[in-house]
């Protein structure tokens, strides 16, 4: 008997495609909504950028999908609210991207929206307090957040989801079930 886990290993990783995200969507959500709200759901092609072919490292990539990021940095003054949010399966992978994402960065500020060591009411505090540009968390820790109207998502500009990436158990972050 043959284990995902021996086939995964096997097959080569391939970029994702809108494609992926929006049969994601209508499987979870298609069987309790009308087809008024499926067509809702609908995500037009021009809502997203071009995935990372997996040529590029995190911060290459990110230099090319948002070129004028310095103008986008300096013109961002609002609170609990980030620019660009970046989706990751779990807070050891939000190091990681964090760290790799030096030469991108430039002199903004980034927070780390993840439950490990961090306090949901620190991350608050930090939100109401400062004016951050970049935030990379897990999607609890993002929707806790946002349910509690602590982060506001009106100025955020680029949503970057860590798709292809996998953990140990050669999950990506969409094949966990809690997500």
């Amino acid at each position: 008997k043959k284990k995902i886990s021996d086939v995964l290993q096997k097959s080569a990783p391939k970029p994702g495609v809108p494609a992926d995200l929006q049969n994601l969507l209508t499987q979870h959500f298609g069987e309790n909504r009308s087809v008024i709200e499926k067509e809702e759901l609908q995500l037009s092609d021009s809502c997203f950028l071009p995935a990372n072919d997996l040529t590029h490292s995190f911060s290459s990539y990110l230099k090319e999908i948002c070129p004028k990021w310095a103008k986008l940095r300096r013109s961002h003054q609002e609170k609990k609210s980030v620019v660009m949010l970046v989706l990751c399966s779990s807070a050891l992978r939000c190091l990681e991207l964090i760290k790799s994402m030096t030469a991108f960065k430039g002199d903004c500020r980034v927070l780390k929206l993840f439950a490990k060591h961090i306090k949901i009411k620190e991350q608050m505090n930090m939100l109401e307090k400062g004016v951050f540009h970049i935030g990379v968390g897990t999607p609890g820790r993002v929707k806790a957040l946002v349910e509690q109207d602590a982060l506001s998502l009106n100025s955020t500009k680029y949503m970057i989801l860590d798709w292809n990436w996998r953990d140990q158990k050669l999950r990506r972050m969409m094949d966990i079930p809690e997500v």
